[in-house]
This record gives C-alpha cells, structure tokens and sequence, in this order.
C-alpha cells in the first residue's frame, strides 16, 4: 500500500497520476465521432459493459446527477445511439439500452484507440512492453474500484 508521507511512494503516485491523465487526454483526441462529448461516450461505454440500466444507475455508475443523466440520455436517443424501453417491473422508470449503431460506433472506436495505443507500443522495448501488460489488469483494477 502506498506511504504518501514516503517520498518515493509520493513521487510513484504522482507520476502515475500525471500520466495517466495525459495518456487518458491524448486517447481521448482518438474519436470516431467529434459530435459526441466525453460524457455521453463513456455513458454508452458503461451501457458496452454492464447492459441496459436505468438513468438513475447510469447517473450512479457516471457519477452525474440524475436530471444531467437524463439530458445525456435524451441527446443519445435523439442522436439515434440509444433506445428507451418500459421498465419491465417499475412502469414509471425507463431502460436505456444501446443500439447497433452505437455497438458499431463503439467497436470503430475501440478499433483506432487501440491501432494508436499499439503504434506507441512498438516504441517500447520487450522489457517495458512486457511491464505495461503486467501492470494492464491492476490499471484496470484501479479504474473500476
């Protein structure tokens, strides 16, 4: 566990955040389509990853306040990449579901981050590549806690 009153576990973190955030910037300058913000990309992200929830668990899982979900939610629809469904239990609470043109979008996306990422990759060597797909599964530990 980091000590940040020891000075190199305080640089370590330091580094790690200052990087990560660049790194996170620069990946972010690699989308597929400009006309969608950061935020309504990481809520069809999160819809990728854990399916159709309602706008009140999307606001929690994005950490946004509810009537700000429900904005991003309607952009999205309007913009043809999510559907509202009726909540199968709860009448008075819709479901957000993506849709294949969001799936297609999202796979696009993924396909040229990932082609960028990799271009970086072959600058480094077998030594720090090796690291870096050591340290992938705590990075994404780390973003999902």
């Amino acid at each position: 566990m980091p000590d940040l009153s020891h000075g190199d576990d305080a640089a370590a973190v330091n580094s790690l955040r200052s990087a990560v955030m660049r790194l996170s910037r620069r990946l972010k300058h690699q989308r597929v389509d400009e006309s969608l913000s950061p935020t309504e990309m990481s809520v069809l992200g999160t819809l990728a990853r854990c399916g159709s929830a309602t706008p009140g668990e999307l606001a929690r899982k994005e950490h946004v306040q509810p009537p700000s979900m429900t904005r991003i939610v309607a952009l999205l629809e309007s913009k043809g990449l999510v559907r509202l469904d009726p909540h199968p239990d709860d009448r008075r609470q819709k479901v957000v579901t993506q849709t294949e043109r969001a799936e297609a979008m999202l796979e696009e996306s993924r396909r040229k981050r990932n082609a960028w990422l990799a271009k970086l990759a072959e600058e480094l060597s077998d030594e720090e590549w090796e690291k870096l797909r050591a340290a992938a599964p705590v990075l994404e530990k780390l973003a999902h806690t």
